[in-house]
């Protein structure tokens, strides 16, 4: 099963109350690539300057994933992106951007990223996602991940691909924003009745909520003691959320059919429940250190022992209780 992501690759100067890194490798390709390529084929496609280095390459194919798309322009300087955290790390504070050959980016697909059995438009401009949408029609499941700033600037842009896609990842304000409804669950179904079959809102340390057009499941963060750095962390969920639903797929030859039509974006509720605790697992890895720092080095047992300990505290029996029998004093 094969996975193709188009988003960014960067330089993250990152300092948080609990210490600080210089141009450690990001963007939102690389977050989603290392955490998917536990459960899948994953091609990234997404433009680097001269001075990106072989060692950050190396990183990533380290994991298996394809780099033969990642396009090295010339004399180019690679998207950087310098941003601190104050003791509320639910909120970046952006010091500095620097598109670099971001800015000109015109994604690139070889026959086998265009050929992927799943496809993440990461956050890129809404244009640009569509019209790699438009090379990726083989895609069995499509999801998207955007912005406040294409919600400002390209909405109706945004609305057309979201229209196109299987699942829509956002956080709880920019559902909001992008609908103008300002309750989280109005929102959710607003977007759905837009043509996705689920819609993903990332809460940041207070988890993430699942909406599909029949239900609702919502799991909170994994409760850690330590959490150092939560850039990527939403970025991570999405490649373990989507790389559970290929894994799934894979499984399945692509019958996903506990909700029936169209034929080959059904999604089942287990496995959509799955992937948000594979998702939420990731997540949880990812801010115990700074950047790609500890899930590049993470082990797949580890991350069944997280969705162990994940079960464990959000699992209860459901049996209701006696009813109370009222007594009349005698």
């Amino acid at each position: 099963m094969s996975i193709t992501v188009v988003g960014s690759i960067a330089y993250d100067s990152v300092r948080t109350p609990f210490g600080e890194r210089e141009r450690m490798l990001g963007g939102t390709a690389v977050h989603f690539s290392l955490a998917c390529s536990f459960f899948a084929d994953v091609h990234v496609v997404g433009p680097v300057g001269d001075d990106f280095g072989a060692d950050e390459l190396a990183q990533l194919q380290r994991r298996g994933v394809d780099t033969a798309d990642i396009e090295r322009v010339a004399d180019g300087k690679t998207f950087f992106w310098r941003g601190h955290y104050d003791y509320d790390l639910n909120t970046a504070h952006t010091d500095d951007t620097q598109l670099g050959v971001f800015a000109d980016f015109e994604p690139k697909l070889s026959p086998a990223s265009r050929a992927c059995d799943v496809l993440f438009l990461a956050n890129i401009q809404p244009e640009l996602q569509l019209r790699v949408r438009e090379q990726c029609d083989r895609a069995r499941f499509v999801a998207l991940d955007s912005m406040n700033l294409w919600i400002e600037t390209a909405r109706d842009a945004l609305v057309r691909v979201i229209e196109t896609v299987d699942c829509v990842l956002l956080n709880d304000a920019e559902l909001k924003m992008l609908t103008g409804q300002p309750n989280l669950v109005r929102a959710a179904r607003e977007v759905i009745g837009w043509g996705p079959r689920a819609v993903v809102a990332k809460q940041g340390e207070y988890g993430s909520a699942l909406f599909t057009a029949e239900r609702f499941f919502g799991l909170p963060s994994f409760p850690l003691e330590t959490v150092l750095d939560p850039t990527g962390a939403g970025d991570t969920f999405a490649g373990g959320f989507i790389g559970t639903i290929a894994a799934e797929l894979e499984r399945s030859a692509g019958k996903l059919d506990d909700v029936p039509d169209p034929p080959g974006a059904a999604l089942g509720d287990e496995i959509l429940r799955n992937a948000m605790a594979h998702g939420t697992a990731l997540a949880s890895f990812n801010v115990e250190e700074f950047g790609t720092e500890r899930v590049s080095r993470l082990e797949h047992t580890e991350i069944e022992a997280r969705i162990h300990e994940l079960h464990e505290i959000t699992h209860f029996s459901g049996s209701p209780l006696p009813r109370r029998v009222s007594r009349t004093a005698s």
